[in-house]
Parts: structure tokens; C-alpha cells; sequence
């Protein structure tokens, strides 16, 4: 065996790296407990992994970057790592977010704020801007997150990775710390868009364990290799596009182009209710977080505080447990479920989900897939957002329509902007459909359709 491929020579680089990482993306280091002489063999053989800290290891801290949970240790794997384990994969570290998974900026926590690599002064995109950072920067192959709202996708592409969230069901849930059950998708990223395949291969399919997860046909490892561009695509119309970061609508009308060379068929499509999906989500999201978050008291899990009233020692717990952005959502999300609000608020919410779910439906019978911007803007500086919540939740326009629906979404890199900054672009499939968001993707790299030079030279130099 070359030395140099060695898993040993490969734990000694991702150690170096997380020694000189700038980008506080990693809280956990998991290389010494790591056994050399386990065999190792599957799809993932080898492959190093980092895991955001709201997914559940065996005998690992599970903070959900929050106080209440600072020095609670999870007792079982989550079905994602066992699968990991089971096809050759070593998960090397864990990665920053902000609390519970709530945020577009991996600045809600308590480890302190996540920055971009490739400026220090941006944020790094959240609620998986750890993990996005991590992988941006080479620490590992690949990396887990979580997409509540698009808190894979957007991280992907303020840090130029491919960032997937799969179907709603297609990947287990089990272990995964609850911020809105009925949105929550366990994500891939990685630089390689061959290692997101390889690993959606891996952890997808049916868990007994999750209700949520459905049965469908594993996907095979070849499908790569057979890669086609899908015969039609809905686009965007120029009512919404001049609206964003120019920089962004050029390369999204560059990838249109493309498309449009290459005699796909190009349909102009409106965005299903969407001057209502932002509302609608975070209603619903905060209702849900409202509910699961209940359990975080003091007495069950994590930090408790001393109050001999057991009234007293819930408010404490809870108030001195929780940062603002997460107070903020469990009230808002108490307040829709209100006997007094419920029809006006919740119930509302719920009937807009179904009429987005159907209207996407709707659209997948007249084209293969969407491409849609994965954000409105560029990355933004560090502290810019935290005082105007509405702007934060702002961010996510274009990524929560997609958990809304329910269907599948992947982030590709698209170059850069004049200021060096990675921009994303965000390809959407039909409900387990995620072979052709791979397909397209495949090609697309293989192409080289956007510049990605400066990048080369990034990855030359950082280390």
C-alpha cells in the first residue's frame, strides 16, 4: 500500500489541518479513539467523515451547540453513523452549528461563531456552516449536516461545496436532535460530488427505526457513470432573478445558456406561492421546535439548575439553557399553537404547505427538473444579521420552499465572484428523484461549465 494513501497518513493531514483551522468549525477531534486495525470495506472504505453536533455517536458529546446539553453524552449511534461504519467510512470529528440546528449564520453558539475560509470576516452560512467550512478547507472527504430550511444547501454555497438534501424519508432521522420533525433531512457535503453520491448510496433507504423513512429502490453505484442531462428544466423568470445578487444572476443565466446549448428544453416557471413560503415556514418550524424542545428541562437531559420549586427549576433551566435565537422561536412557536391563534396562524400554514407540496407536484409533470439560486446574496459579514431576525430568516428564501414540499435539492458551486467569494446554484428533483439532481451535477463537473481556477489556487496556498 502507498504510504501516502494510507488511512493513517490521511488521520495525520486531517489532524495538521484541524490544528491550523482558522474557521473554529470543529469542536470535537475523534482521531485517537479511532482503531487503525479495524478492516475496513464498502462503499465508503476509508472515506474520512466529520458529523455536525446534532447527530447522535455512540459515547460522544451531543451539545446541539447549546448550554442545556453542554455535558450530555449520547448512549446510541445514529442510524446514519451506524450505515457510515458499516460501508468502510471513519468519522474523524465533530463540526459547529448554531443551537439546535436554528439559524442561517453558524453564529447561535455557544462555541462561538463559524467563519468563512475563504474570508474570516463573512459568516460560513448556516445551520451546517461547520461542516461546510470544514470540508471548504479540506479537513475531511466529507461531512454531515442537517436541512431544516436549508441549512445544508445555503453553507454549500457561501463555502463553494456540493451540499444534497434528499427527499423528506429518504434518509433515516433516527438520532438526529429534533428542531421541526416534519422538515428535518439529514444532508451530504463534500467537494467531490462523486463522494455525496457514494455516501447518499450508503445511508439512504428504509429504517425501522423511523417511522418517517420510506422504502424505495437502493441506488446503484454505476448510475453515475450513466449520467444524462434531463431532457427539460423550469427556470426562473427575470421578475425574481433581477432581484439578487447580480453576480449570482449571471452565473445562473451562464448555466442556462449551457443548458439551452445542449437542446434541453428550458420552461420559464413561477415559484410556487412564493411570497408566502417564508411565513408559512417558519409558523410551522416554530410550532414544531416549540413541541420538541419541550424536553430539554433540566430533568430528563443536560444541564439542570438548582431551584428546590420544580416550577422554578424549569424556568431557569430553560432560561438560562437556551440563547435568544432559540427562546425566540420556542415563544413565537407557543404562540401559534395557542388556543386563541391556532386557526388564524398554524392551521393556516399547514393548508399553504399542502398547496405548495402540489403546486411543485404540478411542476414536475411538465419539466424533469428546477434550477433555482440556492441564495439571494452573497456571503455577509459576521454580527451583520443578528440584530434583524426578519433579514436572517430572509436568506433562506429560495432553500425553504423545497422542505416545505418535501422534495429533493442539491447545491452546486458555481464559480466565484469578482471578490473571490463562492457562488451556489441550486438544482431540484421530484420527490426520490435525487439520481437525476447527480446526473446533471456529474456532468456538469465533468464539464467544467464555471470557473473554478481560482479555487485550484485557493486549496494551493491555504495550507
Amino acid at each position: 500500500m502507498n504510504p501516502s494513501n494510507s488511512l493513517e497518513q490521511k488521520l495525520l493531514d486531517v489532524k495538521e489541518k484541524i490544528s491550523v483551522s482558522k474557521t473554529n468549525s470543529i469542536v470535537r477531534n475523534r482521531i485517537k479513539s479511532i482503531d487503525l486495525k479495524k478492516p475496513r470495506t464498502g462503499l465508503l472504505k476509508n472515506k474520512t467523515f466529520l458529523i455536525k453536533d446534532n447527530i447522535a455517536i455512540k459515547d460522544e458529546y451531543l451539545t446541539c451547540a447549546s448550554n442545556i446539553l453542554q455535558n450530555y453524552k449520547s448512549p446510541f449511534n445514529a442510524t446514519v453513523i451506524e450505515r457510515i461504519n458499516d460501508e468502510g467510512g471513519v468519522i474523524v470529528g465533530q463540526t459547529n452549528c448554531d443551537e439546535f440546528a436554528m439559524g442561517s449564520s453558524s453564529e447561535f453558539s455557544i462555541y462561538g461563531s463559524v467563519k468563512n475560509p475563504f474570508n474570516l470576516n463573512l459568516v460560513a452560512g448556516g445551520s451546517s456552516g461547520g461542516s461546510a467550512a470544514a470540508i471548504a478547507e479540506g479537513i475531511s472527504d466529507i461531512a454531515l449536516g442537517s436541512d431544516t430550511g436549508g441549512s445544508v444547501r445555503q453553507p454549500a454555497a457561501f463555502c463553494g461545496i456540493y451540499g444534497l438534501k434528499p427527499s423528506y424519508g429518504r434518509v433515516s432521522r433516527y438520532g438526529l436532535v429534533a428542531h421541526a420533525s416534519s422538515f428535518d433531512t439529514i444532508g451530504i457535503m463534500s467537494k467531490s460530488i462523486k463522494d455525496v453520491y457514494s455516501t447518499f448510496c450508503a445511508i439512504s433507504g428504509k429504517d425501522i427505526k423511523d417511522s418517517t423513512s420510506v422504502v424505495t429502490d437502493k441506488p446503484r453505484i454505476s448510475n453515475l457513470e450513466d449520467s444524462r442531462l434531463p431532457k427539460s428544466i423550469g427556470i426562473i423568470n427575470d421578475n425574481i432573478l433581477n432581484q439578487i445578487n447580480v453576480e449570482i444572476a449571471e452565473k445562473y443565466r451562464l448555466l442556462v445558456d449551457y443548458l439551452k446549448l445542449k437542446k434541453v428544453q428550458i420552461i420559464e416557471i413561477d415559484l410556487p406561492y412564493f411570497e408566502y413560503c417564508i411565513a408559512a415556514y417558519y409558523v410551522l418550524t416554530m410550532a414544531e421546535a416549540s413541541s420538541n424542545l419541550s424536553r430539554f428541562d433540566g430533568v430528563r437531559y443536560g444541564n439542570r439548575a438548582n431551584n428546590e420549586n420544580l416550577s422554578d427549576l424549569y424556568i431557569k433551566t430553560r432560561s438560562d439553557g437556551f440563547s435568544d435565537e432559540v427562546k425566540r422561536r420556542i415563544m413565537t412557536g407557543t404562540y401559534v399553537l395557542s388556543s386563541g391563534y391556532y386557526d388564524a396562524y398554524y392551521s393556516k400554514a399547514l393548508k399553504v404547505r399542502r398547496l405548495i407540496k402540489n403546486s411543485y407536484s404540478d411542476l414536475f409533470n411538465k419539466c424533469e427538473n428546477l434550477l433555482i439560486p440556492s441564495t439571494p446574496e452573497l456571503p455577509f459579514k459576521l454580527k451583520n444579521n443578528l440584530e434583524d431576525p426578519l433579514k436572517m430568516y430572509l436568506s433562506d428564501i429560495f432553500t425553504v420552499p423545497i422542505n416545505l414540499a418535501g422534495i429533493a435539492a442539491l447545491n452546486i458551486p458555481a464559480g466565484f465572484s469578482s471578490s473571490n467569494l463562492p457562488i451556489g446554484l441550486q438544482l431540484v428533483s421530484n420527490s426520490f428523484k435525487e439520481e437525476t439532481l447527480f446526473s446533471l451535477a456529474h456532468i456538469l463537473s465533468e464539464e467544467e461549465i464555471f470557473d473554478t481556477n481560482w479555487w485550484n489556487f485557493y486549496t494551493q496556498i491555504f495550507w
